[in-house]
């Protein structure tokens, strides 16, 4: 071994004893505080020593004894009252009016006369009332008979027309076509006309049931034309309903 390696050896081996020593106290310290620390912090248990004694029993109800009544409060008599005599002490009548005397009044002589004159005012207008009344009603009787007298008057006028118009046109109805025909049947036409007379048309509405007389009296109304006009103007009527019988003259 040289030198070298030897002296390296020796250096080693010297410190290793140190640090061996040093490591041996460090444990030796470190067991001695742990020794300690473990029995510094075991100590023995306290002894505790318990008396048992049974539990006092339990005190009496306390019973309220009962409170004495209030005394009363003294009510003092009333003094006896004293009863005032009762004496009518009469008072003094009262002088009574004297009546006083009655005055009358005096007649008026024109009174009568007034009343009289108020009476008969008063009839003369009930009168004048009742004439006023009266002759309003005989008034309206008597438009009414007008009224009914020319209604009457108008109806009577018309009829006579139609009864011109039926003979000019039952005239025109020849006897063939009357001839054969049992019991009297109707024949109803519509006829519109002129204010002249003249026929503008005709329209069967009810046939009489033969038809030979229906059309002979047809051309009959036409053969008519102008028909006979009516006595006044106002009479006149545009539409006339026209019936026709085999028998009628």
């Amino acid at each position: 071994m040289s030198t070298l390696a030897l002296g390296f050896w020796q250096r080693h081996e010297h410190a290793l004893g140190r640090s061996f020593v040093l490591s041996a106290f460090v444990h030796l310290a470190l067991a001695a505080v742990i020794f300690l620390g473990v029995r510094w912090q075991i100590h023995p248990s306290d002894t505790v020593t318990v008396d048992l004694v049974e539990a006092p029993p339990p005190p009496p109800p306390v019973v309220e004894q009962p409170k004495p009544p209030l005394p009363l409060p003294k009510v003092e008599p009333e003094p006896p009252r004293i009863q005032k005599p009762d004496i009518a002490i009469r008072e003094k009548p009262k002088p009574q009016p004297k009546p006083k005397p009655e005055v009358k009044p005096k007649a008026d002589p024109n009174f009568e006369k007034r009343m009289r004159e108020q009476v008969a005012l008063e009839q003369k207008a009930l009168d004048k009332q009742r004439q006023e009344r009266e002759l309003r009603e005989l008034l309206a009787r008597q438009q009414a008979e007008a009224a009914r007298q020319a209604a009457a008057a108008r109806e009577n006028a018309l009829a006579a027309w139609r009864a011109r118009i039926g003979a000019k046109i039952r005239s025109n109805i020849p006897e063939t076509a009357l001839e054969g025909i049992p019991g009297n049947p109707a024949a109803v036409f519509d006829v519109v006309q002129l204010p002249t007379g003249e026929v503008l048309s005709v329209r069967k509405r009810k046939s009489s049931g033969y038809p030979r007389y229906d059309e002979a009296v047809e051309r009959a109304i036409l053969k008519s034309s102008p028909l006979p006009p009516p006595p006044s103007r106002e009479l006149f009527q545009r539409e006339l309903e026209l019936t026709f019988r085999p028998q009628d003259k």
